[in-house]
């Protein structure tokens, strides 16, 4: 049986749940970096969250709902140190 390859988006600099969508309709789920931590998406709430990196990186072919690796900060307005979440 062949499995289904599916293209990873570029969601780096998006909003987590704009991130999240894009993923979906490519075909991929965002994963938290810590197997043993939350899921990503307990993480990136309440607030919002930019996605700040990914793995494996844009482009790369892997099998449909396959993870996708991401960090996320959240957005504070203008305070200089933004609190790193996912790492």
């Amino acid at each position: 049986m062949t499995r289904e390859m599916v293209t990873v988006p570029d969601v780096v600099g998006l909003p987590f749940h704009v991130g999240r969508d894009l993923a979906s309709e490519a075909g991929v789920t965002l994963a938290n970096p810590d197997p043993d931590g939350p899921p990503i998406s307990a993480l990136a709430w309440p607030g919002l969250f930019y996605i700040t990196s990914q793995s494996p990186p844009p482009g790369t072919r892997i099998e449909r709902w396959d993870s996708v690796v991401i960090e996320v900060e959240q957005y504070r307005g203008d305070e200089a140190e933004p609190a790193i979440r996912g790492s």
